[in-house]
């Protein structure tokens, strides 16, 4: 408990930006095409941007201030090493199942169009978590020095940067099969390679560790300050960057490091609004709080509800299809939030009441989905 108060400003974060995540996909399921052709809308869809970095970059932070626990047993590869492993696969998965071309493995081998095969082996913000997260995990266990690993985590930030632009040129897919090729640029259909989007979750583990140190040495208002002002003055620039007053040759470099420092920047502004916000309120019981506890059933219900194809083969979006106006769209947004935040509320409740049995529920129930997926 004194762990999750102590870094309530990363669970706000968290929260926030997987709340946004649920108006993101319900916008650009249901919305009518032609209201995004208004000028509001590029300004909501340059925030919605926002959310993926700033998924990635807290993830990177809760590893990083997580890390330092039993790091001795998982070296001897003990219980806990599998446990940790498990989870991080468990997320991978959980990305790939969410594309599936159907709930049924013989429907899955026999009907997939090339399409469909595509979009299932693309790399979505889950499963570049997932291998960010093993990246950090096993490097932390072969790296023994803390203080070497910092610096390791600033050189591969640094690696990742400069090579990226290179690397999202080469067909990755004539020397490697697809689902491993994807996973480095976006040639065949990956919305997040780990090129460069990898770079958000290194950001959130060096990050954390100057800022816990602050806070161990009573410094963390003067950190997040500076923080907040190098943050500000960083995506000026990078909206100065795009503003047309720099060369094409410069701008055009894809993926562009000013892109990923621009969104850096407004994530360390959020990230000081999120910390103001635990220094002037009381957010214990926040429903934020109950969406960043249970992030990943939030994001993996979310997509379910609307993208499942549960209504006679067809999903929510196939049926609806982009038919809302910009009121029925926000009122959809606010319903699909209230039903989620109020499972989320459940099951966290129901981990704390019955903390011996909803591991055992987990189970049970990924195997029965494992089952049907196998049978149907």
């Amino acid at each position: 408990m004194k762990e999750k108060v102590r870094y309530v400003s990363a669970d706000l974060l968290r929260g926030l930006v997987i709340i946004i995540m649920i108006e993101v996909h319900v916008f650009n399921a249901f919305l009518l095409p032609e209201l995004r052709q208004s000028g509001w809308f590029s300004v909501l869809n340059f925030i919605n941007g926002l959310v993926a970095p700033s998924f990635l970059f807290v993830s990177g932070f809760a590893f990083q201030v997580s890390s330092g626990g039993k790091l001795d047993e998982m070296r001897k590869l003990g219980k806990a090493f599998w446990k940790k492993i498990a989870r991080i696969f468990q997320i991978i998965i959980i990305g790939y199942a969410l594309h599936l071309p159907f709930y049924s493995l013989s429907k899955t081998i026999n009907q997939s169009t090339p399409q469909l095969l595509e979009s299932f082996l693309a790399v979505d913000v889950l499963q570049c978590i997932g291998f960010g997260l093993l990246f950090l995990f096993l490097t932390r266990l072969l790296i023994k020095s803390d203080k070497t690993y910092h610096y390791f985590l600033i050189a591969s930030l640094i690696v990742v940067t400069a090579i990226s632009p290179s690397l999202w040129k080469i067909e990755f897919a004539k020397y490697l099969p697809i689902a491993i090729a994807n996973y480095f640029n976006r040639i065949h259909g990956s919305l997040f390679p780990i090129f460069p989007w990898l770079n958000f979750l290194l950001a959130g583990g060096i990050f954390a560790k100057y800022f816990v140190e602050a806070r161990e040495q009573s410094k963390e208002e003067k950190f997040i300050s500076k923080v907040a002002i190098g943050g500000l003055i960083t995506l000026l620039f990078g909206h100065l960057f795009y503003s047309g007053l720099f060369p094409k040759t410069l701008t055009s470099i894809l993926p562009n490091p000013v892109f990923y420092l621009e969104r850096l920047g407004y994530i360390f502004v959020l990230f000081y609004l999120c910390w103001l916000v635990d220094k002037k309120f009381d957010v214990k019981k926040s429903f934020v709080l109950d969406a960043s506890r249970e992030s990943l059933l939030v994001y993996w219900l979310h997509l379910i509800i609307i993208f499942g194809a549960f209504w006679g083969g067809k999903s929510l979006a196939n049926k609806i299809g982009m038919t809302m106006n910009i009121i029925e769209s926000i009122g959809a947004t606010i319903i699909l939030i209230a039903l989620i935040i109020l499972v989320a509320k459940l099951w966290g409740w129901v981990k704390k009441k019955y903390p011996m049995y909803s591991p055992i529920f987990v189970k049970v129930a990924a195997a029965v989905m494992v089952i049907l997926f196998f049978i149907s």
